[in-house]
């Protein structure tokens, strides 16, 4: 009895210690999880990236990559023909084939990228890579069982897993949503042509995103359905009003502080009532077209979390982790899956931490402080750290500089001069950079330096110090700091419509500088 016994346990031991797969196995080949993949390469491990569709995620197909260049292309025909139409020529119009041409080829250009990257690495690295296409679900802590089209399945083990399953446009209940009349932007590309009226439900980043793109082609009427009582809410008021009001100018009807009661296809268009609480009057519209832009959920149901015993997070609707970890150990959870922020740069960046922890003794835990980001609306905006709303709502003594770009020479010779930089800061002498928020041309451009300095937690004095080329935005970021430091060239107390400084401390603003 007690040789059985040896027998059976040296058996389970051996079974036990049977070696695994691969080091590691990526559930999503969007950009978080092919950015997980390509990471654990790095350290000599050996991966298997499982995707049920395309490479690439929201990432490339109907998300970043397809509005964005649909953005570029409409910023490109509102700038012609805000030159061409003031002298007195024919406005300037893109057809919708040959925007979707622009869009195909932007598209087809980024997927034959991984798709050449995916082939040579398998024939250079098969040693360490594998790519396979199915439906990927965990079935223990070390297991992926992967269901084929073909109906075929089989099972991968790893030491560790990644759970990188992005998100899907969020709906609403009892309305029919057929990718036609009423789509979400899985389905805004798939038109046959500009619709006569649109109308947008939801006023956040991509909602106004969508309003600026079809407004600027100039061939849509746009509604724009917006709960509070302004857009981008969660943004200071001065950019919320100057976006709003350039929206506006092109055309976009914002229904301020509206509620949608029902939306429907009507005789193969979209009608919609929306109500005014505040006013107590009830609208009924008819357009051709309606998008849905509420946000995203996670693709986390039926992926085996509950099976294995991985926790959601507190609202159910992500997986539950901490630093990218869950609460199974060897099980992590990156990019939309997570449910912190939803941006591609932030999905990479969690992946990449998560296989440094595994493969790379990683202790140091990721940072959400100094995350950049941009908005492409009309003009773009782009952010870093904490805005002044933030400040005043949290009760945080800080300095503010805020300078307009009507008084940078570069911005003056591009003749974009509406915008402005705003910096906000500690209230002491180190003045160390708490957020920056920069509206206007090359935007995007102008707030890397200020982000690396909050990376480094550094103070204003190096930037001050700074030689900008010339002319360029980014010396108006170098006046701006100049302007804390009280040696700027134009003084604030003179320029009061260009220039502010102040501090701001329960909410009551004071000027730094008086003459």
């Amino acid at each position: 009895m007690k040789f059985e016994k040896y027998i059976l346990t040296s058996y389970l031991q051996v079974f036990s210690m049977k070696k695994k797969d691969f080091d590691l196995v990526v559930i999503g080949g969007g950009p978080a999880g092919y950015a997980a993949a390509m990471r654990a390469i790095d350290f000599g491990k050996s991966v298997c990236l499982v995707e049920k569709t395309r490479i690439g995620g929201a990432g490339v197909y109907h998300g970043a990559l397809s509005s964005k260049t649909m953005w570029e292309l409409s910023q490109k025909v509102r700038n012609v023909n805000d030159t061409i139409v003031s002298l007195g020529r024919r406005k300037f119009e893109v057809s919708w084939e040959e925007m979707v041409k622009t869009l195909e080829e932007a598209v087809f250009e980024r997927k034959f990228q991984y798709s050449c990257h995916i082939k040579l690495l398998k024939t250079q690295r098969a040693d360490l890579f594998k790519y396979v296409r199915g439906f990927g679900k965990l079935i223990s802590k070390n297991e992926v069982q992967v269901m084929h089209a073909d109906g075929e399945a089989e099972i991968i083990s790893a030491d560790y897993i990644i759970i990188a399953t992005g998100s899907s446009p969020r709906k609403l209940p009892n309305m029919v949503i057929n990718e036609k009349e009423i789509m979400t932007s899985d389905g805004i590309d798939r038109m046959d042509g500009f619709p006569k009226s649109l109308v947008i439900v939801g006023a956040g980043v991509i909602g106004c995103e969508y309003a600026t793109i079809f407004s600027n082609f100039g061939k849509t009427e746009v509604h724009l359905i917006d709960r509070a009582d302004r857009i981008l809410p969660f943004e200071d008021e001065d950019i919320s009003k100057m976006v709003s009001k350039n929206l506006e100018k092109n055309g976009v009807t914002i229904h301020h502080e509206a509620s949608l009661e029902k939306m429907e296809i009507v005789d193969g268009e979209v009608e919609y009532t929306i109500s005014y609480p505040g006013e107590g009057r009830v609208e009924v519209i008819r357009v051709e077209k309606a998008l849905l832009s509420i946000g995203r959920v996670a693709n986390i149901n039926n992926i085996g979390l509950e099976e294995v015993g991985i926790k959601r997070g507190a609202n159910g609707r992500h997986v539950g982790d901490d630093d990218t970890q869950t609460n199974v150990e060897n099980v992590f959870a990156v990019g939309d899956a997570s449910g912190r922020i939803a941006l591609v740069n932030m999905g990479e960046i969690e992946a990449r931490h998560a296989v440094e922890k595994m493969f790379g003794n990683k202790i140091k835990r990721l940072s959400y402080d100094n995350i950049s980001t941009i908005m492409f609306l009309q003009p773009e905006v782009a952010a870093v750290g904490v805005n002044e709303q933030h400040c005043v709502e949290n009760n945080i003594p800080c300095k503010v500089v805020k300078l307009d770009y009507s008084v940078i020479a570069r911005a003056i010779a591009m003749r974009k001069t509406q915008g402005f930089f705003k910096i906000i800061v500690t209230n002491d002498k180190k003045m160390k950079i708490l957020g920056m928020r920069a509206v206007g041309e090359h935007a995007s451009s102008a707030i890397q330096a200020v982000a690396l300095l909050m990376k480094y937690d550094q103070g204003i004095d190096s930037l001050a110090e700074l030689v900008h080329p010339h002319p360029s935005i980014v010396e108006g970021i170098q006046e701006c700091v100049r302007m804390l430091l009280n040696k700027s060239i134009f003084k604030s107390s003179v320029f009061k419509d260009k220039l502010s400084c102040y501090s701001l401390v329960d909410g009551v603003k004071t000027p730094l500088h008086r003459l």
